[in-house]
């Protein structure tokens, strides 16, 4: 069972709403105590965030569906025709397929490896997958065995396909541009906690720059999409961008390897605001690498971190 984050089932208000409000009531998303954040969600956040991201939203939808719904749903099948003799099926932590209905699907199946599509782990990520699967296997009863695939941020497989995907790129092949990983970031709170996100995108980070053949001046780390006023993992993408044109940077290859499918934070966050926030403030080359997606490799290489588990 591949499990991936989510989309809205549309991309209007009300979709939107329902969506953010799995999404951000989920303690593990946003650990504020519940007495304080969810009269915030509920009387603040959810009256005027939608609004705000229907032109989003509308920007990235496909012509039936949300990419991660229909990308992760691509590169099931393809997984599919590599694993003769297993079932492979997709669900999302919030929205739909919910991970409950996929279960009830699989009833037969007597065993479960589950892979978050999250190769950094993260308690907001994989360990709201854990969480919603706990919550699922209540709901149905299931005695199934279950595996959790916990995280696969140093995959030779994993690490290859991104730094392939970097190579192929024609502005790595055409010029020398700063390569610069972004990964999506998480407070710093949860970080002091003890979750090795932060350690593991450093790791994640060091293997594809060494399998390009990278030296330490030509690569940085950065995070992407912090939410509310408190600190989050620095340094921060946008800030970076905005001052990397000064510092003599004026042409950057972004690639986000803690994102298996493209989706808002890749699309519209990455590809339309950093690249203007990078231009506007004196770059002249912005690029930016495609998430493994549905490709050949990425599929790939899941198949071989699964049949490891078979």
């Amino acid at each position: 069972m591949l499990i991936n984050l989510g989309t809205p089932d549309q991309p209007d208000e009300d979709s939107i709403r329902r969506y953010l409000k799995q999404f951000l009531s989920d303690p593990r998303v946003v650990d504020f105590p519940r007495w304080f954040w969810l009269p915030i969600l509920n009387g603040i956040i959810l009256r005027t965030r939608p609004p705000k991201l229907v032109h989003n939203y509308e920007l990235i939808w496909g012509r039936h569906d949300g990419p991660i719904r229909t990308v992760t749903s691509a590169l099931k099948r393809r997984i599919q025709a590599r694993l003769s003799g297993v079932q492979v099926v997709s669900a999302m932590t919030y929205g739909k397929p919910s991970v409950a209905s996929i279960l009830h699907s699989i009833s037969d199946a007597d065993r479960v490896i589950v892979l978050p599509l999250f190769p950094q782990y993260a308690g907001a990520t994989t360990g709201a997958v854990s969480d919603e699967l706990e919550r699922a296997i209540a709901e149905t009863g299931s005695k199934q065995v279950f595996e959790l695939i916990d995280d696969y941020h140093d995959d030779p497989g994993y690490i290859s396909a991104v730094a392939d995907s970097i190579r192929a790129h024609h502005a790595y092949r055409t010029g020398t541009p700063k390569v610069v990983f972004s990964f999506h970031g998480i407070p710093q709170s949860q970080s002091k906690r003890g979750d090795p996100y932060a350690s593991q995108c450093a790791r994640t980070a060091e293997l594809v720059a060494d399998n390009l053949g990278l030296s330490r001046d030509q690569w940085l780390q950065t995070y992407q999409s912090r939410f509310g006023p408190l600190p989050w993992l620095k340094p921060y993408t946008d800030l970076t961008m905005a001052a990397l044109p000064a510092s003599g940077v004026d042409d950057v290859l972004v690639v986000c390897p803690g994102f298996s499918v493209d989706c808002l934070e890749t699309i519209e966050e990455i590809r339309v605001q950093n690249r203007d926030i990078f231009m506007e403030a004196g770059g002249k080359r912005f690029n930016y690498v495609k998430a493994l997606n549905a490709s050949q490799a990425h599929a790939q290489c899941l198949a071989d971190l699964l049949e490891q588990k078979l």
